[in-house]
């Protein structure tokens, strides 16, 4: 996509001013996937050259569930990490090589990796956070929600969702059945069982993470609605909890993060500083 190339070139510009971060590309976190192809998933740390036991994000990048990759958003894990926060950056089996279980799981190995190894990075395996935009705020919401991903969700400290898209695939998906436009019958599947089971709205609870959410006015209408919906049902747990609304459309609710003065990461920080 163009716009994938264009953020490329303007991450690479901010990269060679910014000298607060050392970024170790191509971990690996799992030896094989239960992908439909072999898959081997990697990952890129962003560690902060500040002190040890800094709160750790791990990003989850969006695009479909079908497109998308851990190096184009290395401008964020270059910001983070110049603020003291280590950015944990994977790649996931994209569809229509893995389905959202495949994801999902996918997601949770990663958080698994970070809480053995990321003290080797400055960061603090006590002090983890989610953060994803479109299908990977789907991600973050479902693993961080739906108890069969992790089975202590006390691992993660909060989720902050950017955009994000698939919060209620079911109610989606029963108006509009997948196809395989965008690789939808592959990544939810043609079982109704599974669309609920993919959905974030419908695992909400008292365990669920605190939750931190910014939405686009301008964006797609699906995601304005799910992300109402989501948040109308997480305040019968976390009252608190409001969308941060912002006149953008979805692109650019995420790359308006190449620019480190940007406003979100000084509300993120406040969020991860209240529940780290």
């Amino acid at each position: 996509m163009k716009i994938f190339k264009i953020l490329i070139l303007i991450s690479s510009a901010f990269l060679l001013m910014n000298c607060a971060s050392k970024k170790t590309s191509d971990i690996s976190y799992l030896k094989s996937s239960k992908a439909l192809v072999e898959s081997f998933p990697e990952l890129n740390v962003f560690k902060t050259r500040k002190s040890k036991n800094n709160p750790v994000v791990i990003f989850i990048h969006g695009g479909y569930w079908n497109e998308g990759n851990k190096n184009i958003y290395g401008f964020l894990g270059r910001n983070f990490a110049k603020k003291g926060v280590v950015t944990v950056i994977p790649n996931y089996t994209l569809s229509p090589d893995g389905s959202y279980d495949t994801m999902a799981k996918e997601v949770a190995a990663v958080i698994k990796w970070t809480v053995e190894n990321i003290e080797k990075y400055n960061g603090n395996p006590d002090q983890i956070f989610l953060m994803g935009h479109s299908a990977g705020g789907h991600l973050i919401a479902l693993v961080g929600t739906n108890p069969k991903y992790l089975e202590n969700t006390n691992l993660i400290k909060g989720i902050i969702l950017n955009d994000a898209a698939g919060l209620d695939m079911n109610s989606f998906l029963e108006k509009y059945p997948p196809t395989t436009n965008h690789n939808y019958d592959v990544t939810w599947t043609k079982n109704p069982e599974n669309w609920k089971d993919a959905s974030p709205i419908y695992f909400l609870s008292e365990k669920t993470p605190p939750i931190f959410m910014i939405t686009g006015t301008k964006t797609y209408p699906s995601i304005i609605s799910q992300n109402k919906d989501f948040v109308e049902k997480l305040n019968t747990f976390q009252p608190s909890v409001k969308i941060n609304y912002q006149s953008k459309k979805h692109i650019p609710m995420m790359s308006q993060f190449i620019f480190p003065w940007n406003k979100n990461y000084k509300e993120i920080i406040k969020f991860i500083d209240i529940h780290k």
